[in-house]
Formats: C-alpha cells, sequence, structure tokens
C-alpha cells in the first residue's frame, strides 16, 4: 500500500493525468461537435456516455497491454517500410476523421441559416458508434504513452479516470461555447481535420508533433477570440450610438 504513494508514484501519476487530459483535447473536440448534431435534451447523454466509453476503452487496453504493445509489430513491408497493425489504424482513423471534418465542415457553410432547424435527423447510437471509433484511436497512442511513463498498472488506470473527470466537467462548457458561436464550431472542425491529417501522416510514418497542431490551433483560437471581442464592442458602440441619436 506504502507503494501508492511514494513521491515517484504521485509525480508520475500527475504528469500523466495532465498528458491524458491534453492528449483528450481533439477527444472532448470531436464529441462536442459530433453531440450538437443531436437534440439539445440528448447532447449531455452522448457527451457522458462518449467520454465514459473512451475511459472504458483505455482501461480495457491497459489490462490488455501484451496485446496493445503487439500492435506495433511489422505485419508486412510497403515501399521499404514495415508496417504494423497500428499504422494501418491510425490510417483509417486518420482518413476517418479528414472525411467527417470536411463532411461537417461543407455542411456547415451551406446552412444558409444557423438558426434553422437541421434538416437530417441525426441517430443517437449511430453517433455514439462514431465517437466509439475514434475514442479507440485516440485511446492507442495514450495508452502506449502510458505505459512508457510509469510501470504502476494502478497508476495509469487513475491518470485514465482522473483524466476522464475533468474532460467531463469541461466537455459540456466547450460544447455550449461552440453551439454559440458557429465560427468557432469551423474552428474546431479545422482542428479536427488537422488532427486527421496527423494522424494519416503517423500510419505512414511520418511523425508530427502534437505541439506544432495544438499551437497552431491555440493562435488561431486567441485570434478568433480576439475578433469575437472587438465585434462585441463594435455591437454596443452601435447601440450606444443608437440610443444617443
Amino acid at each position: 500500500m506504502g507503494e501508492f504513494f511514494t513521491l515517484e508514484a504521485l509525480a508520475a501519476l500527475a504528469a500523466l493525468t495532465s498528458l491524458e487530459v491534453v492528449l483528450g483535447i481533439d477527444n472532448v473536440v470531436f464529441i462536442a461537435v459530433l453531440a450538437g448534431r443531436l437534440p439539445a435534451a440528448r447532447q449531455a447523454a452522448a457527451r457522458r456516455l462518449g467520454l465514459s466509453l473512451a475511459m472504458f476503452t483505455r482501461i480495457a487496453l491497459l489490462f490488455a497491454i501484451s496485446w496493445t504493445l503487439s500492435l506495433t509489430t511489422p505485419l508486412f513491408e510497403m515501399f521499404s517500410r514495415a508496417v504494423s497493425w497500428r499504422d494501418l489504424i491510425l490510417l483509417g482513423g486518420g482518413l476517418f476523421l479528414i472525411v467527417k471534418a470536411t463532411h461537417e465542415i461543407f455542411a456547415q457553410m451551406e446552412t444558409q441559416d444557423p438558426h434553422q432547424p437541421k434538416a437530417k435527423a441525426v441517430s443517437f447510437w449511430g453517433v455514439i458508434t462514431q465517437i466509439t471509433l475514434l475514442d479507440m484511436i485516440f485511446s492507442l497512442d495514450s495508452v502506449i504513452t502510458a505505459v512508457g511513463m510509469t510501470r504502476h498498472i494502478w497508476v495509469m488506470v487513475v491518470a485514465i479516470v482522473l483524466a476522464v473527470v475533468i474532460m467531463l466537467i469541461f466537455a459540456g462548457v466547450v460544447s455550449r461555447f461552440i453551439e454559440r458561436h458557429p465560427s468557432f464550431r469551423v474552428l474546431a472542425l479545422a482542428f479536427l481535420l488537422l488532427v486527421g491529417v496527423m494522424l494519416t501522416a503517423e500510419g505512414m510514418g511520418q511523425h508530427i508533433d502534437r505541439g506544432y497542431i495544438y499551437f497552431a490551433m491555440a493562435f488561431s483560437l486567441a485570434v478568433e477570440l480576439l475578433n469575437l471581442k472587438i465585434q462585441a464592442k463594435r455591437a454596443r458602440a452601435a447601440k450606444v450610438a443608437v440610443k444617443a441619436g
């Protein structure tokens, strides 16, 4: 029991929880975008179920760690490069995310009135199925990274649970913000498109540091927030001018 509270274990827990939260950002955005297609009454349930499935998927992969790590074993060679199950999974997930994000951006741009009802009904379980598929892709690298950081499986499990709890707290905030501001929805979809490109590149053996993608999106988010603030300031100034006139 004492090994649970050693300085080494607690430091690994803090570092791993932070890493899981950072690696889960794309997951939260994806869930927020997909859940936003559902009726308002069902969105919170979809977010909770989606993140809960992500948690159980990662824990299951941890307890099947020998199988998970075997996914990196080469299956065959193509263009003088060894290809593993991990590569194929990342490639498939990346292409799926690119197609999905492109389709959603196209649908967003084609909508004439953002407040009009959605023309196409979206199935709750269809959304959950898509979330589950992407959860498996996002979970794979997360688990492999966790294994490389600590030898205590309890640290990995607790870190995953804490990270999901944190994401559950903020998923609703992110979803509501995206729904209120259509431009941020497009920005979120652009972020998912970038993640899809990154996963596809990883599957083809080209490593792209996520830090570059997160920095680019953080910069874009800061610019859009500044733009939103300027627009709000102009709107207030216009109201004052109308009242004065």
